[in-house]
């Protein structure tokens, strides 16, 4: 079925699965990510699996014309896989013939996904911001472990507040100027890099706007802006649950890239996730 097929009730066992799972409560694995993509990629589709009448499972994808699978939101999405009860015995075969499909493709598949981690190329370590003990202690960490680093960001924003004017951090900016700001950063530092602009595919500038309006409990829109003066001068856009803030689209205005605005902002979205109760920042 559709994204938007889904029931209520159904949404709530989707939901609830997530909070019976050891993993964190990443908001790309939320059902209101899997609707947002419905809205903007017409193939998107859920299979839902039943014990009786009660769903015991959730596997989000996209179908294309040849049956070839592929995760949801596939080329943006930073966490993959299936939606399970712990302990379902489930065949990954047998599902993708449910879903009439010939092959499930993924790149960012969440960690003990049973289903499909047998089939993965590679493995890596995912990058975080542990801030489950508070900002203070995490700084206190950074301190020890790379005070170099530390002093010297802290020195750059001070630096920043007395050349350009003073520095004001947003953690949640509602103003859509700053996104479509952000946007057009980012789409020049893809270019600038070599790498292909996402931002040059329209359902992925449609997809961000669609979740910068999402305000659900466990997958909310973000947008954290560094201002100097009345001056944005970095920003990122990402998706947060009541536990973690997944990181997504950072970026900044080259023209105050000695000042290391990127970093400045990082340290200052770890500060305000922690005063908002969030544990950890997923890099990605």
């Amino acid at each position: 079925m559709g994204p938007g097929e889904l029931g209520e009730g159904e949404k709530e066992r989707w939901r609830a699965l997530r909070a019976a799972s050891e993993a964190p409560r990443n908001p790309f694995m939320e059902p209101e990510f899997t609707d947002a993509v419905g809205r903007v990629r017409p193939q998107a589709r859920v299979a839902v699996v039943y014990e009786g009448r009660e769903p015991a499972g959730f596997l989000p994808y996209e179908r294309g014309p040849l049956g070839q699978g592929r995760a949801i939101g596939l080329g943006v999405s930073d966490v993959q896989g299936a939606i399970l009860r712990p302990g379902l015995a489930l065949e990954t075969g047998e599902l993708l013939r449910a879903c009439a499909l010939s092959s499930f493709a993924f790149d960012n598949l969440e960690a003990e996904q049973r289903l499909f981690v047998r089939y993965a190329a590679e493995e890596h370590a995912g990058y975080v911001i542990d801030v489950e003990k508070g900002y203070e202690t995490y700084e206190s960490a950074l301190r020890a472990q790379s005070p170099k680093f530390l002093k010297t960001t802290l020195a750059k924003e001070r630096r920043l507040g007395r050349q350009v004017g003073e520095v004001r951090f947003v953690f949640d900016e509602r103003d859509p100027a700053a996104l479509r700001t952000l946007m057009e950063w980012k789409s020049a530092q893809y270019r600038r890099t070599g790498r292909r602009d996402r931002f040059a595919q329209e359902w992925i500038t449609r997809l961000v706007g669609q979740l910068a309006r999402t305000r659900a409990p466990e997958c909310g829109g973000t947008l954290s802006v560094l201002y100097a003066g009345d001056r944005p001068v970095a920003a990122h856009f990402g998706l947060r649950s009541a536990s973690v803030l997944a990181c997504w689209f950072p970026a900044y205005d080259p023209e105050f890239a000695r000042y290391s605005p990127g970093l400045v902002l990082h340290l200052r979205m770890a500060e305000a996730a922690a005063a908002e109760g969030i544990g950890l920042l997923d890099l990605g």
